[in-house]
């Protein structure tokens, strides 16, 4: 019985090795989307707030931090959970996502979606429906060139959709508000500004669980 004991407790020991491995991946890819998420979120804030900045003035980082304290936290938390949803979805419906698995084509879609997010606040448009309808296009645009996925276009929709329903509710409660509001209380094309975000943070949660799946199976190799 010993000897059995013994046999047995060794090869628990490369399993647990496994999943505290997995465990710490999934906190660091968590932290990684985060920081992300936190950095679009100051960078997006100064676009928004420097319309005319081609140089840097003195107050220019002031004004990074002019939204209020709790937006790049929230935005960051959104794009952990995001990022870290996307692979699990794929994972589970069974359809691992092949489309342009390379960081070139994710950096390429943070800086379409930047630039959407450009569009929106330095575009001049003749009406916020012609506005509206462009974001929407582009917004659609990013994901067929990055993305293609089912799954990526429902969890973009859905969690557009519920991003909008809680900004609505917070401008409601006066937490904040629009300078122009068109559409209850928001901008219409803030939930083409959501859905290309979304797809963005799920491109980069896949790229980062594919170079963890590479990382780890290459290390299994070795061993």
């Amino acid at each position: 019985m010993e000897t059995d004991a013994l046999q047995t407790t060794p090869s628990r020991g490369p399993y647990i090795a496994v999943i505290t491995n997995r465990n710490t991946n999934l906190v660091i890819r968590g932290f990684m989307l985060f920081s992300i998420g936190v950095f679009l979120a100051l960078v997006l804030n100064l676009l928004q707030v420097q319309r005319n900045v081609t140089l840097f003035p003195p107050d220019v980082i002031s004004s990074i931090f002019s939204s209020a304290w709790w937006v790049p936290p929230c935005c960051g938390t959104a794009s952990a959970m995001i990022g870290l949803l996307y692979p699990c979805i794929d994972s589970r419906l069974g359809e691992p996502h092949k489309f342009k698995r390379e960081w070139s084509s994710v950096m390429r879609c943070v800086a379409v979606f930047v630039g959407i997010n450009h569009a929106s606040a330095k575009v001049d448009f003749a009406n916020n429906v012609q506005l509206s309808l462009t974001l929407a296009a582009l917004s659609i645009g990013l994901w067929w060139t990055f993305d293609r996925s089912r799954s990526g276009f429902g969890l973009g929709v859905v969690i557009a959709l519920l991003a909008t329903l809680s900004t609505q509710l917070l401008v409601y409660n006066g937490v904040f508000q629009y300078t122009s509001p068109d559409f209850l209380y928001i901008r219409s094309w803030l939930p083409c500004i959501f859905f290309a975000g979304v797809i963005t943070m799920g491109n980069i949660g896949r790229q980062l669980a594919l170079y963890e799946c590479k990382r780890m199976s290459g290390k299994t190799h070795q061993d």
